[in-house]
């Protein structure tokens, strides 16, 4: 599924989807963990750092991670993101 040009109001520069989820993140009160299919790495305008935000399959964020760079936030993909590999897109491409 391709992304919104923006997430959580900042810019896309790149992104990676799959089917199955690249892992869970533990949602609030108790509530089943909520499945990670979207990766997206977005900077919001004027700010130094690229977000790397996790994001369900509507893209909503779920959760997210500042990091000095692109290439430092997909080189540190936690292990909880590693179930599927991720192929990540330059924004506005689709392969």
């Amino acid at each position: 599924m391709l992304p919104p040009s923006h997430i959580d109001g900042a810019r896309l520069l790149a992104w990676a989807w799959s089917d199955l989820p690249f892992g869970h993140v533990a949602s609030e009160a108790g509530a089943a963990p909520i499945a990670i299919h979207g990766l997206a790495l977005c900077q919001y305008a004027g700010a130094p750092g690229v977000y790397r935000f996790s994001c369900d399959a509507q893209w909503e964020a779920v959760q997210d991670e500042v990091y000095a760079s692109a290439d430092e936030a997909r080189q540190q993909l936690p292990a909880q993101y590693r179930a599927v590999a991720a192929t990540w897109h330059r924004a506005g491409c689709s392969n």
